[in-house]
């Protein structure tokens, strides 16, 4: 019987909370398939830097590494937004992406049949549902360019430096081939090349690489253009590739089209496929400890786990069909609410998942 450690950091406000929903879940599967999970537990963000100082302890990056796999809550709060950047909870977030790699995110928008009310799109727009995969670079570009506060021209001033080497924009449009190949052979890769000359050395490396694969479709787009495909044509998308700022915003946009932020797992991998799994939703502090929280994003974060760190495809399946089956049911989080539903707390949707799965 296999055995996979599992470090969990379940992080600040909301955190802990779908982190235990998503733990009930696994667990159950791991009956059901036969299988064993360890689990680790360390801290990250606010409450890492309320014991340590620190938002990334040293001790918490090296469980990580040590284990098969990595789940996280959420970071932040409006306790630490006082803090310089470099202590800030979100800066454990960054450190940690870099310190184990993982430089490829994955963040699918997925609409859910009985969830098609929720979405703020009307059905003429989505259609027969919806399904779109924002692959976004996780550890280059703006985000871990050089940053400085200084005095241009006289006056307090401050820059944020965007930087891609080749090398990495070819993996992470490898890897959206690759990924594209396994659902509809169609890649989109967003930039801002009419402006940025960064985002041109993007788009003539993607162009490069989009030769090794004939068989796949590749457009580009401006990513405002992007910003507005998704909301009057989604369906037109199949594997959106863009860099780590882009991504971060299209991948909230793409969220909230499904009906809540509350509904979209993420998967961050890097090259041997040891993965760092997360729900795209913050912390949400203004709803913490009381029974409000949506775990279905960290519920199905834990299904991506055993896809694709585990290759376990059938209990991931289990997972997702075991939250479709929920949501048939009419039973959703208050963030999902509409008339006629029939409203669970964050504890109940976990029991109600786990006791679906088969």
């Amino acid at each position: 019987m296999n055995t996979y450690k599992i470090t969990v950091l379940p992080g600040d406000g909301i955190g802990p909370e779908v982190t235990r929903q998503a733990i009930k879940v696994l667990n159950e599967v791991s009956k059901v398939y036969g299988f064993n999970v360890e689990y680790v537990y360390a801290d990250i963000g606010g409450i890492a830097i309320d014991k340590t100082g620190e938002p990334l302890p040293a001790e918490t990056l090296e469980l990580c590494r040590n284990s098969d796999a990595v789940l996280l809550g959420a970071v932040g709060g409006e306790k630490w937004d006082s803090l310089p950047l470099d202590k800030r909870p979100e800066a454990g977030l960054l450190a940690i992406r870099s310190g184990l790699g993982v430089f490829a995110n994955f963040r699918p928008a997925k609409i859910f049949p009985p969830l098609k009310n929720a979405s703020p799109l009307k059905d003429r727009v989505i259609g027969d549902g919806l399904d779109v995969l924002v692959l976004r670079e996780l550890t280059g570009g703006i985000y871990f360019g050089e940053r400085k506060r200084t005095v241009h021209m006289a006056e307090p001033a401050a820059y944020d430096t965007m930087i891609y080497k080749k090398s990495e924009i070819e993996r992470i449009a490898r890897l959206a081939f690759e990924t594209a190949r396994k659902r509809k052979n169609r890649v989109t890769s967003v930039d801002k090349a009419n402006v940025l000359e960064v985002s041109r050395f993007w788009r003539e490396t993607v162009t490069e690489v989009s030769k090794e694969y004939p068989d796949v479709e590749l457009n580009h787009m401006y990513v405002d253009n992007a910003a507005m495909q998704l909301v009057i044509n989604p369906n037109q998308f199949d594997v959106i590739v863009t860099g780590n700022m882009f991504g971060d915003i299209l991948s909230d946009e793409a969220s909230m089209i499904t009906g809540s932020i509350g509904m979209l797992p993420s998967a961050s991998l890097n090259s041997t496929g040891f993965g760092l799994y997360e729900p795209v939703h913050g912390s949400a502090p203004d709803i913490a400890g009381q029974n409000k929280a949506n775990p279905l994003a960290t519920i199905l974060s834990v299904a991506m786990m055993l896809k694709y760190s585990f290759n376990l495809e059938k209990e991931s399946e289990a997972i997702e069909n075991a939250v479709l089956s929920v949501l048939q049911d009419g039973f959703v989080t208050r963030d999902l609410a509409t008339d006629g539903s029939k409203v669970l707390g964050c504890e109940e949707m976990g029991d109600a998942v786990a006791s679906r799965i088969k």
